[in-house]
């Protein structure tokens, strides 16, 4: 390691007032991103500002059907709560299947999709259900947060408080993991709502999650598995790694999809 700062601000305010004073600080939520790339000099910030004493970062409600979960919940927690198993199974199971449990209890909510790795689970279903990431400057739609590989619609200072999903009429998550890393090689998240269906597949593209939009025409004329069997995925912009190359990836969209219409509760 090297020498830096480390700071445990107890608000939200005080972390804002830390990166405001310090150009140079980061954010540490859960660290399962931030302490290897610390170790791997993949960065080197003088300032580390470590959020998880920031008790107004924390928690899960369930009111006028909306789920909103604080920025620094942890996935054990959202995967364990029965509010969010009474309103959106989906999202806890899939918090429940994230990593190991090492991982579940350490990583939080909101540093997974503040790093916005191509193949982390949350955003895909940040996309399905139409989430809102509320932040201490405003207010941003799923839609315009993911913005690019690694890459968020989040300015400097700005930090996510919480986040606030719509209570879908269905919805449920599949996905094909690395044995070894628990990372999804492809998942899909697939939610019915009264505007329509919406599909949100992370781990297949460069440019990390996307809405299956062929998909979702075809579950909002037919919600059922068999509709997805005419949609054509194309390997364009898909990944290709080791684990398989892109037109694999291609079909296990395909098939993934099919697996969440058919558990979707």
């Amino acid at each position: 390691m090297y020498a830096f700062e480390y700071h445990r601000p107890g608000s939200v305010a005080d972390a804002g007032a830390l990166l405001k004073a310090n150009e140079d600080a980061k954010i540490i939520a859960g660290g399962m991103t931030m302490i290897p790339t610390l170790k791997q000099r993949l960065a080197m910030p003088g300032e580390l500002v470590d959020l998880r004493d920031c008790a107004d970062l924390k928690g899960i409600t369930v009111s006028g059907g909306t789920v909103t979960i604080g920025a620094m919940t942890k996935h054990d927690t959202v995967a364990s709560s029965a509010e969010v198993k009474g309103a959106i199974p989906a999202l806890a199971g899939l918090a429940g299947n994230i990593g190991d449990p090492a991982v579940r209890n350490r990583g939080t909510l909101g540093g997974s999709i503040a790093n916005n790795d191509p193949a982390a689970d949350y955003p895909s279903a940040c996309l399905a259900l139409g989430a809102t990431i509320v932040t201490t400057n405003r207010e941003i739609a799923a839609e315009d947060f993911f913005t690019g590989l690694f890459e968020t619609a989040l300015e400097e200072g700005e930090i996510i408080t919480a986040v606030r999903f719509p209570v879908p009429e269905k919805a449920a998550y599949k996905k094909f993991d690395q044995p070894a890393s628990r990372y999804a090689l492809v998942g899909v998240f697939v939610a019915k709502t009264a505007g329509g269906v919406r599909v949100g597949v992370t781990g297949a593209g460069q440019d990390g999650v996307f809405r299956q939009t062929d998909m979702e025409a075809a579950l909002s004329a037919n919600f059922a598995p068999e509709a997805i069997d005419g949609v054509m995925v194309s390997p364009d912009r898909l990944n290709v790694d080791i684990h398989g190359d892109a037109a694999y990836r291609a079909n296990l969209i395909k098939v993934m999809a099919k697996r969440a219409v058919a558990d979707c509760a």
